[in-house]
């Protein structure tokens, strides 16, 4: 028989692309996790992890024991659904991943009220970026996601996934105290042709739709600075290294020597969660999306 907390282990490393990935989605050490195969490939007397550089890569063998995995994770979770629906009430483990501003702007509350509401679930929450996480769902990673698209990059929810909104999240123009605009009520986007801006790294939403956003408005945007956290944007602003467009979520008080202007149109972000179609009965699920809603519109999203 083979066992089924070595499967997941297995599956998680494929989905990651890494042992340490994978141990950090499962809560575990990596250390755990290399057990896990390792004991897993004495069982099936095969060889399921090549040394590739400095990582680790999947045998054919091993991408074929992982598919099945899934199938049978699937199975899994249908049964403990089912259980917990009988039951009447949120019960078990769920995983939930959260873009970085909302897992600091809006799941902290979240998951306070789960804890004291719900004392037999354990909710756990994994930061993750908005590309990575509806894909995570729906191969059963994690149970939940909090997403997010923009007006000229919708967010694809795949079949088996289900999802609902959770509000809007307005974005301002964030400029140096004493910048020309900062005076302006607003600012049309035809207008910062020439700014020089402070933005995410390349392959974040953020960035994609900033380069996206400024391009359909015949700019192409002078990127000096990248960096990941906001409030690391908003320090290099507040120094007068150039310009930025931030979202409210999970922004915090602006610091001193940054100032807000509206851009015209405002930019919109929509929050949305998602789950695995097959669970959206489980009591789980449906407190944590209820408590979503609500700290949702106390956040400020519309």
């Amino acid at each position: 028989m083979l066992d089924l907390s070595r499967l997941r282990a297995l599956h998680a490393v494929s989905v990651h692309g890494s042992v340490a990935g994978a141990a950090a989605a499962l809560g575990y050490t990596a250390s755990a996790v290399s057990q896990q195969i390792t004991k897993l490939e004495r069982e099936t007397r095969t060889t399921l992890l090549e040394r590739r550089g400095r990582g680790v890569a999947l045998t054919d063998d091993a991408m074929h024991l992982a598919a099945t995995a899934q199938r049978l994770l699937a199975i899994v979770e249908q049964a403990e659904t089912t259980l917990e629906e009988r039951r009447g009430r949120p019960t078990g483990r769920l995983s939930v991943g959260a873009f970085a501003s909302a897992a600091r702007g809006l799941l902290p509350g979240v998951l306070a009220d789960l804890a004291r509401e719900h004392p037999a679930l354990d909710a756990r929450l994994t930061e993750v970026d908005p590309h990575l996480s509806v894909d995570l769902v729906a191969k059963g990673v994690i149970d939940l996601a909090v997403a997010h698209d923009w007006d000229i990059a919708p967010l694809p929810a795949p079949e088996g996934v289900s999802q609902a909104v959770l509000g809007d999240d307005r974005c301002d123009l964030l400029v140096p105290e004493g910048h020309a605009l900062a005076g302006r009520e607003s600012v049309r986007r035809e207008e910062l042709a020439r700014e020089r801006w402070v933005c995410q790294p390349p392959g974040t939403v953020c960035h994609d739709w900033l380069v996206r956003t400024l391009r359909a408005a015949g700019c192409e945007p002078d990127i000096r600075h990248q960096a990941e956290e906001n409030h690391t944007q908003l320090a290099l602003v507040a120094a007068g290294l150039g310009v930025a467009m931030i979202p409210r979520l999970g922004r915090g008080p602006l610091p001193s020597g940054v100032v807000a202007v509206r851009l015209d149109p405002v930019p919109v972000r929509r929050l949305y969660a998602l789950w695995r179609t097959e669970t959206a009965r489980r009591p789980a699920v449906v407190a944590a999306v209820s408590a979503l809603r609500g700290h949702g519109a106390g956040a400020g999203l519309s």
